[in-house]
């Protein structure tokens, strides 16, 4: 561990980054564009390159992508990969989880701990230690999960007795000062190569990732095994927020987490996170064009991918150089910029100006790349080698003429319209890590641990809403879903089996009517066949017939398509 050090570049990056506006929202959604800075009047190698006589082109001016376009390549059929993607049965939450955290994983974590357990009792830094197995660690995992959905301001509230807010399950799975226990002495790697690695600290040879070498990695292949990402994806920072002192900890402004660990993530449009990486700062391996540079081409792996891949960005990364390179590898790519990047277009001849009407569009074609200038609320700066200059879209815009407020019909560059689609998928995938989070503990190790739990935890539940969706049945919400695997994992078996004998009963829809108003009070069109009836399911609470000649609720109970 060292000096906190924050990464100057990315606290820079939400001040100047140029954000699109999103198109639902009319501009004022996360995804929104800040106005780029003008140029300071400098000269650069990008001024030669793009020359002061060359202007910027209108809308009403054709533009046609270079021969040849791109054609979509990959290396496997994208989605869920066999064999899950075969047979009927859709597999259950811990099988999924299962994938990500299989068998050798945990017998890997279970060694590791026992080890770091045994040096410590003979340090006397703990006492009463029995090895944990796979199936306690499953456990364990499980309770942790548990305490997530279940939010205490301790952990030793869940084994709280003789208050009327006690939990009879966590004793039910493992008593506390065992959970305690294995949450102190949990452990990735050997603590004997730990030791040897540390004492190469600040020599090339050292790791200073080497305490989540083992799970990390494995996690990082098995995202990549089980599933293949769609056509579009997206790069961006995730922040894993901790107070722990150390050299890898960075600040990124206008993030949730402002302190923590930096992963760069590759996700595809539906927030799978496919692949990722821990910022460790400088590397050996640099390519000499920036930091930026080096986090997509590393991600963008094309001998895993295939080519023909969109991929999304936003003003940290993108540069006419990035762009090129992708393009010569088979890859297309779309996001906005800054006007400092070298290379980037610095001639005034017919830009737009503050006085521009809203929907001018200006653009510069310099090869397979495509600069492209928007009027928005604010300019709007994109770069792309997907797109032409303007395909005929429009986006609707509130405005106010005299006194009165109108909707109109704004000329919009499908580029832009493309990267507030397809930017956001690190931040779909961020939104359902975090109901997912359940991070405690003061070792920096451990918070990235609960973080890859919670990685494996949200892709599993990304692929069951795929498999559901392929087989013509309603997936779990997103609770419902960790419900079921917390059990699992526990050993309690779904919750839904639980309680499904005497919860799925018909009841009526109101009680207490008498008389003549018994069979007609509050009576509701039946899900099945809609006809009215007065009864419902008391735990679906929807209305379904009872009658001698229709049984509505056996029926949908029984069919698996409801």
């Amino acid at each position: 561990a060292g000096d906190d050090v924050e990464e100057t570049e990315d606290e820079e990056k939400k001040d100047e980054d140029a954000l699109v506006p999103s198109v639902e929202d009319g501009g004022r959604g996360r995804n929104g564009l800040q106005s780029l800075s003008p140029s300071n009047g400098k000269h650069s190698r990008s001024d030669i390159h793009s020359g002061q006589e060359v202007g910027w082109k209108t809308e009403q001016e054709s533009d046609r992508l270079p021969l040849p376009a791109l054609r979509f390549l990959p290396n496997r059929r994208p989605g869920v990969q066999p064999p899950l993607s075969h047979g009927d049965r859709c597999p259950s939450p811990a099988e999924l989880f299962k994938l990500y955290f299989n068998q050798a994983a945990i017998k890997t974590l279970c060694a590791n701990t026992n080890k770091n357990a045994a040096k410590r009792l003979s340090a006397g830094k703990t006492r009463n230690w029995t090895n944990v197995t796979e199936r306690e660690m499953y456990q364990y995992i499980g309770l942790a999960l548990y305490m997530r959905l279940l939010k205490r301001p301790k952990v030793r509230d869940f084994w709280r007795t003789a208050t009327i807010f006690q939990l009879s399950h966590p004793s039910r799975v493992m008593s506390r000062d065992r959970f305690l226990s294995v949450t102190a002495n949990v452990h990735m790697s050997d603590p004997e190569d730990d030791a040897v690695n540390d004492r190469k600290k600040g020599s090339p040879e050292y790791d200073c990732l080497h305490r989540l070498r083992p799970l990390y990695d494995s996690l990082r292949v098995a995202c990549k095994a089980v599933y293949h990402p769609q056509q579009n994806l997206c790069v961006d920072e995730r922040m894993v927020a901790t107070k722990a002192k150390l050299g890898l900890k960075q600040h990124i402004k206008g993030k949730p987490a402002t302190w923590g660990i930096k992963l760069f993530v590759l996700c595809d449009s539906t927030g799978y996170t496919v692949d990722f990486q821990v910022y460790t700062g400088g590397s050996s391996q640099a390519s000499g064009s920036g930091l930026s540079f080096d986090a997509v081409i590393s991600l963008s792996n094309k001998a895993f991918l295939g080519s023909g891949y969109h991929i999304y960005c936003d003003s940290f990364y993108t540069s006419p150089a990035l762009f090129s390179r992708l393009h010569e590898l088979g890859f297309g790519a779309c996001g906005t910029f800054r006007n400092t990047r070298v290379g980037a277009p610095k001639t005034k001849v017919n830009a737009l100006t503050k006085q521009s009407p809203r929907g001018s569009i200006r653009w510069i074609r310099e090869g397979p790349l495509l600069f492209i200038k928007w009027m928005d609320a604010r300019e709007v700066s994109v770069c792309s080698t997907l797109h032409t200059a303007f395909s005929g879209d429009t986006v609707r815009r509130v405005s106010r003429a005299g006194g009165k407020h109108g909707v109109l019909e704004v000329p919009v560059p499908a580029a832009v319209k493309d990267y507030n689609r397809f930017t956001g998928a690190v931040g779909r995938s961020d939104q359902l890590i975090g109901s997912a989070s359940w991070q405690r503990g003061r070792k920096w190790y451990v918070v990235v641990l609960q973080h890859l739990i919670d990685v494996a935890v949200t892709n599993s539940y990304l692929l069951h809403r795929e498999l559901c969706g392929q087989r013509g049945q309603q997936a779990l919400t997103l609770q419902a879903f960790q419900e079921q695997l917390t059990a699992q994992l526990c050993g309690e078996g779904s919750p839904s089996a639980l309680t499904s004998s005497n919860l799925h009963l018909p009841v009526a829809i109101v009680e207490g009517a008498s008389g003549q108003n018994k069979a007609t009070k509050g009576r509701r069109r039946c899900r099945l066949c809609s006809k009215s009836t007065p009864f419902m399911c008391e735990a679906c609470r929807l209305p379904l017939c009872v009658i001698v000649d229709r049984n509505c609720h056996k029926d949908f109970h029984s069919c698996s398509k409801y």
